[in-house]
């Protein structure tokens, strides 16, 4: 091929991929709501609900493990939909799984925000209210302090993939010591007579399995950084495996903590006081000192970070893999010489990031859901493209290939339509709003607007051969 094509440096060992994937999926969620899961379902309903919720996770989670090292690509949904279906089904995957990850990026600044506000209350200079957005209150220290995290974030990414993931490692660490001593702590100071219900009845079960999904969501960013891993390829898939069953592991052994921790006074008290943070007030409450709250807080504080620093991961390298395929401008297809990271891709994200929190926490609910929703597309089309090219394409070379794979694409396909179900109105509690089927709706427009006069443009005057090329490489292309 005449016109060249740009790789992504191999910098990341199995370390990093397993910082990388674990540390997007626990973030700050459970912290704020592992109380509400108790109260919900019960500690028994909980444990249930996330054991649950686990199985399904490693059914979509298995088509990912065979199909990533099989081809180990920057884009990851965007090459498998592409290899099964073709160019508009990928661009279509693409296109969804970048709104899951900017969605949740951009929700990061603000969770940052909040997280500092809880930390040091009102040692914070006021810089007052600056205006409202759906009755939420914008200041100017939330927005000092979102942008500012942006845009320490984004110059992370910018320096490469092993800077990024070095600061995941680490903030993945000193999240796992804050929620084990947490655990250890309700073990040694809480009470059994706290783990109380036991179980509430099958309506809260219900709303705990509808949160489920949501936790669950970043081991997807493996795939988006395969092309990066310097590891045998047949541990990818075992990596991402691990992941999911320690994400599931976590979110049950903290279930158990905020049982064991406090009453139901306290791990639900956020109800009547919106300042509450559950899992740092059960922490305070078992050790007898508010100091320790601070430092559960600091501790989660590092998820919010570890989160946002894989969705940025995820979401540039999905721009840079469909601007190198010839689906985006050609300027986010470049590898910075030094740092080896596609840097306009990079800069893009972080500049969504940047201006996010301009929007205040009520709208950025919206984003988040709406980001949900894009994730169990692309979890479904990922699940139907295993199922074509195990049919499509046995002879190819699956370093790590899963037992009864046809059996375990179907549940995936199942598991996949379920979740997206869950956000359909008059079929589940909990379904987006009209405001949120709007983002997504335009978001897909705009979506068709760009697919338009990328096929009218240059890039549309591009041959097949040149964009399998470029999605494949060498290695990988089929003709």
């Amino acid at each position: 091929m005449s016109e060249q094509r740009q790789s992504l440096e191999k910098s990341l060992n199995m370390k990093d991929v397993l910082a990388l994937a674990f540390g997007t999926m626990i973030g700050w969620g459970w912290i704020m709501l592992a109380g509400s899961w108790v109260h919900n379902g019960g500690v028994v309903g909980a444990v249930l609900a996330f054991a649950l919720g686990g199985v399904m996770a490693l059914f979509v989670g298995m088509t990912y493990a065979e199909l990533t090292p099989a081809l180990p690509l920057a884009g990851g949904e965007l090459v498998f939909s592409y290899r099964a279906m073709g160019y508009n089904a990928s661009w279509f995957t693409g296109w969804m799984i970048t709104l899951a990850y900017l969605g949740v990026a951009a929700w990061e600044g603000p969770a940052l925000a909040n997280a500092l506000g809880f930390l040091f209350g009102g040692l914070l200079p006021d810089l007052g209210v600056l205006y409202e957005v759906q009755g939420s209150e914008v200041t100017g220290m939330f927005l000092l302090i979102g942008c500012v995290g942006a845009v320490i974030m984004t110059f992370i990414n910018y320096r490469g993939a092993k800077a990024s993931a070095v600061f995941q490692t680490t903030a993945t660490v000193a999240m796992a010591i804050g929620g084990i001593a947490f655990f250890i702590g309700g073990v040694a100071k809480g009470d059994v007579s706290n783990m109380m219900p036991t179980f509430t009845d099958g309506n809260g079960l219900v709303a705990v399995i509808l949160a489920v999904p949501a936790m669950f969501v970043g081991f997807d960013v493996i795939p988006q950084a395969a092309e990066e891993m310097n590891m045998p390829l047949n541990k990818i898939g075992k990596v991402m495996v691990i992941a999911i069953c320690m994400a599931a592991a976590w979110y049950m052994i903290m279930i158990l903590g905020v049982a064991l921790s406090g009453p139901e006074s306290i791990r639900y008290g956020f109800v009547n006081d919106p300042n509450s943070v559950p899992v740092a007030d059960l922490f305070a409450y078992a050790l007898g000192h508010p100091v320790f709250g601070k430092l559960m807080i600091l501790a989660a504080m590092c998820g919010i970070l570890t989160s946002w620093n894989g969705f940025i991961v995820g979401a540039s390298r999905v721009i840079f893999s469909m601007s190198r395929a010839h689906m985006l401008p050609p300027v986010f297809g470049k590898v910075h010489p030094k740092y080896g990271a596609p840097t306009a891709a990079v800069l893009l994200v972080g500049i969504i990031t940047i201006l996010s929190p301009l929007l205040g926490k009520s709208a950025l609910v919206w984003f988040v859901d709406a980001a949900a929703f894009g994730t169990v597309v692309a979890y479904f089309m990922v699940s139907l493209s295993f199922l074509i090219l195990r049919s499509k394409e046995p002879q190819l070379d699956r370093p790590f290939k899963v037992k009864g794979g046809m059996l375990v694409g179907i549940l995936a396909v199942a598991v996949a339509l379920f979740m997206a179900s869950l956000y359909i109105p008059l079929y589940s509690p909990a379904p987006l709003t009209p405001i949120e089927w709007a983002l997504v709706g335009g978001w897909v427009v705009l979506g068709l607007i760009l697919f338009a006069i990328n096929k009218a443009g240059a890039n549309g005057k591009v041959s097949k051969e040149t964009v399998e090329y470029q999605m494949f490489g060498d290695e990988y292309k089929r003709f």
